[in-house]
């Protein structure tokens, strides 16, 4: 995550946990499926970037074994302190500011990080670079343009009210330098940055419980600055949540793109 005065979902708001809850749930399965594809073993030495919450690093830690290392960053990393034993090493850092915590790497991954990143460039080529000669890369990153709606079936009011405060939270991202459709760009990305091997694929959940948690969290942490920008009334935040709580509604994120390469 990026260090930026306009960062839209700090971590240390009361729903930033409840947040990590449903990302995890919700992505932890496709991270886990495409890390376990790159072959991850016993010795090997990660770089978990942009962690937020301790689900992956702990992952890896038990994929790694006593005998490799987990390196889990991230400018705020207070919710990392579950992760925080051997192999795991937690660092405050900021992937987009500062050089790599390491050298060497056999894997470096990313994920819903790099498109609130200001310099997403120098962030990418710092994680290139720390990977050693056939070591791989994993980015996974949102693309709230290529499915902006958080109710792709938009059959009655209580839909485009939905609809209309996702608008608003993507204005928000916007102004705060989010690209809104980085996740596209990551296969070519990862070409130009000399990887071999690029490949990618999409996720996206339809519906679930997830979505659900996912929705009110989010709302309610960025409730007070669509307010204020004129984006929604507090009248209409209220009903929405309202909405959201009767579990009717079928509501979406946008798909997360993995891309991931293998450095010559």
């Amino acid at each position: 995550m990026a260090r930026s005065d306009g960062y839209l979902l700090d971590n240390r708001q009361n729903e930033a946990g409840e947040r990590f809850d449903a990302f995890t749930a919700l992505f932890d399965p496709t991270t886990f499926r495409h890390l376990e594809g790159l072959g991850i073993g016993p010795g090997w030495r990660c770089w978990e970037v942009g962690a937020g919450g301790p689900s992956v690093a702990s992952w890896l830690a038990e994929k790694v074994g006593p005998a490799g290392h987990v390196v889990a960053t991230d400018i705020d990393t207070s919710r990392l302190t579950a992760a925080a034993r051997p192999p795991v090493e937690i660092r405050v850092h900021d992937v987009g500011a500062e050089e790599p915590p390491g050298e060497g790497f056999d894997l470096v991954h990313a994920r819903l990080v790099l498109v609130h990143v200001p310099d997403r460039e120098r962030a990418l080529r710092n994680m290139v670079e720390s990977l050693r000669p056939g070591g791989r890369l994993l980015i996974e990153d949102a693309d709230p343009a290529l499915q902006p709606l958080t109710c792709p079936d938009e059959y009655g009011p209580e839909q485009r009210l939905a609809n209309r405060l996702r608008r608003g939270f993507r204005e928000l991202l916007a102004d705060r330098g989010a690209d809104l459709s980085y996740g596209r760009k990551l296969p070519r990305l990862l070409r130009e940055a000399g990887l071999h091997d690029a490949e990618a694929d999409a996720y996206f959940p339809v519906a679930s419980p997830a979505c659900t948690a996912l929705e009110t969290a989010t709302v309610r942490q960025i409730r007070a600055r669509l307010v204020a920008a004129g984006l929604a009334t507090d009248a209409e935040i209220d009903q929405h949540l309202a909405n959201v709580e009767t579990g009717t509604m079928d509501l979406t994120t946008a798909p997360m793109i993995s891309a991931w390469g293998r450095k010559g």
